[in-house]
């Protein structure tokens, strides 16, 4: 399976299951110029030795399948073609890919939980993982990241027709950890996509979620939190490909940041081709910088290949704190970091109740809660 390309587009060109078909990134590349390369560890060039251990663990409510299976399962590759050179070498490098499977018209009663804890930063290790949601299903599945790891994955979800997804992802890991993600939806006629990504830990952490669609009616909402501290690096990097008319897609990810050399970076990309009529779309990132020395990069893109849409449009903001709000809370005898803290936890407090499983909030919340404590 060699390269594939996207014409149309002028955003992503490229697509491949063929490392050699990536060149080595050095930083000027538009897809890497925010990404500091040394701190990858080799898992952009092939140096980092396969000696890591991250355990995956599955668990899942009855009537849903989770299987090991070999790199040669039809059920591998088959949503989503990796996009970039640390994407192949995750596709072409993982010994064994994790293949769970919602039946047809099936609604479990509690969520699939996939927990993965890294043993030590100082090997790669790569992964692959499926979620497959036959038609007219319904699941919640959550993904945690725990430890320390220097990893490289892909996570392919299929959502089939008329059939509803939702995903957590957690990113959690120890101070020291590396990771590089790409996390695929392909959703089918009238499917439901619902993802929300917290990323708090690691030092360098890059995600890249898109959505792809194969029939008309599907829905996808993508929203994201991170909370960014001194040195880290917690970037996000989006792509909605509308090729399918009257779909939606909805993103919204908020992050803050406090620390020297804090930094986060939110690629926003949407394309709707000719073909896709009657799209409705909106992406909106915000960001609150809290001190001095945290730095925040914005970049929503829009490519419209059709005057034929319903809606489409784009926001992004980064800014400190609103004094008004503030003082307006001091006024009433609220101390000045209660108050810092309340109006955190409102620029927060909306995206978090999205999230559809009580325990998860309440995790999310707490984590929160903890960032403002440094």
């Amino acid at each position: 399976m060699g390269l594939e390309t996207k014409p149309l587009s002028t955003l992503h060109e490229k697509a491949s299951y063929d490392l050699a078909d990536f060149e080595v990134p050095g930083g000027r590349e538009e897809a890497w110029r925010f990404t500091p390369l040394s701190r990858l560890k080799g898992l952009q060039n092939g140096t980092a030795e396969v000696t890591g251990q991250v355990l995956t663990q599955a668990y899942t409510p009855a009537g849903v399948t989770a299987e090991w299976v070999g790199r040669d399962d039809a059920r591998i590759g088959k949503a989503y073609v990796p996009a970039d050179r640390v994407s192949a070498q995750a596709y072409n490098t993982f010994e064994k890919a994790l293949v769970v499977t919602v039946p047809k018209e099936a609604v479990p009663a509690e969520p699939i939980t996939i927990e993965m804890r890294g043993s030590g930063a100082e090997g790669a290790s790569y992964g692959h993982i499926v979620i497959k949601v036959e038609p007219m299903a319904e699941a919640v599945v959550i993904i945690e990241h725990q430890g320390s790891a220097t990893y490289a994955d892909n996570v392919e979800f299929v959502v089939g027709d008329g059939a509803t997804l939702k995903v957590v992802s957690l990113q959690d890991w120890a101070a020291d950890s590396v990771h590089v993600s790409h996390h695929h939806a392909q959703l089918a006629r009238d499917a439901s996509f619902r993802s929300f990504v917290v990323t708090l830990g690691g030092d360098l952490v890059r995600l890249s979620p898109s959505v792809s669609y194969t029939g008309p009616g599907g829905d996808a909402d993508l929203s994201g939190l991170y909370f960014a501290d001194a040195g880290q690096h917690l970037e996000h990097r989006l792509l909605v490909d509308h090729s399918q008319p009257n779909c939606k897609s909805n993103v919204d990810y908020r992050g803050a940041l406090q620390g020297d050399e804090a930094h986060t970076v939110w690629i926003g990309d949407v394309i709707i081709r000719v073909e896709a009529e009657g799209t409705d779309t909106y992406e909106l990132n915000r960001n609150l910088i809290l001190t001095d020395g945290a730095r925040a990069d914005s970049v929503p893109n829009l490519e419209i290949l059709t005057g034929e849409v319903t809606g489409a449009g784009h926001a992004s903001t980064s800014g400190r704190l609103d004094d008004e709000h503030i003082f307006y809370l001091q006024a009433r005898g609220i101390p000045f970091h209660e108050a810092r803290r309340l109006v955190i936890r409102g620029f927060f407090g909306q995206l978090i109740e999205k999230i559809g499983v009580e325990e998860i909030r309440e995790r999310v919340m707490s984590a929160v809660e903890a960032e403002l404590e440094k």
